[in-house]
């Protein structure tokens, strides 16, 4: 037999399954923030992208905006409580990847409409520099700029 189903034997397995995976989901998440306290923008950012979000939002801190940085450091399963949670103040939220925007849609889901999610993306090789990303930061917090 390629394949045997006994009444109920897939519908246990799935709940076990399920099971399984809330418990990943509650002790394996990991996810560093950085200065998000205080930020009128969070930027989110994963891998290589992140390592340059942190540099763009230490220049922004300088010149006086309050921006933050989220890194999940596990992309599944996704940080999305703590997210959320940085959601409970309003504030606007920049994604950063070297895509055309996977983590977005997991961080608006995370989000649940309660801020503004914008995506910033460079695919097909190119990184994103930390004046690129600044000026982005700028783009979203300074009126007219």
């Amino acid at each position: 037999r390629s394949l045997w189903l006994p009444e109920g034997a897939l519908e246990k397995h799935n709940y076990k399954l399920k099971a399984k995976y809330e418990q990943v989901q509650k002790n394996e998440v990991i996810c560093e923030q950085y200065e998000v306290d205080d930020a009128e923008i969070v930027v989110v950012a994963y891998g290589v992208a992140a390592r340059i979000v942190r540099g763009a939002v230490d220049k922004a801190r300088e010149e006086g905006i309050k921006a933050g940085w989220i890194r999940p450091v596990t992309l599944w399963p996704f940080p999305t409580e703590q997210i959320s949670k940085a959601a409970d103040e309003l504030r606007i939220f920049l994604t950063v990847e070297m895509s055309n925007g996977q983590m977005v849609e997991d961080v608006k889901l995370a989000i649940a409409g309660k801020a503004p999610v914008v995506f910033y993306g460079r695919p097909g090789g190119g990184v994103p520099t930390v004046d690129e990303i600044l000026d982005k930061i700028k783009q979203l917090t300074i009126p007219h700029q």
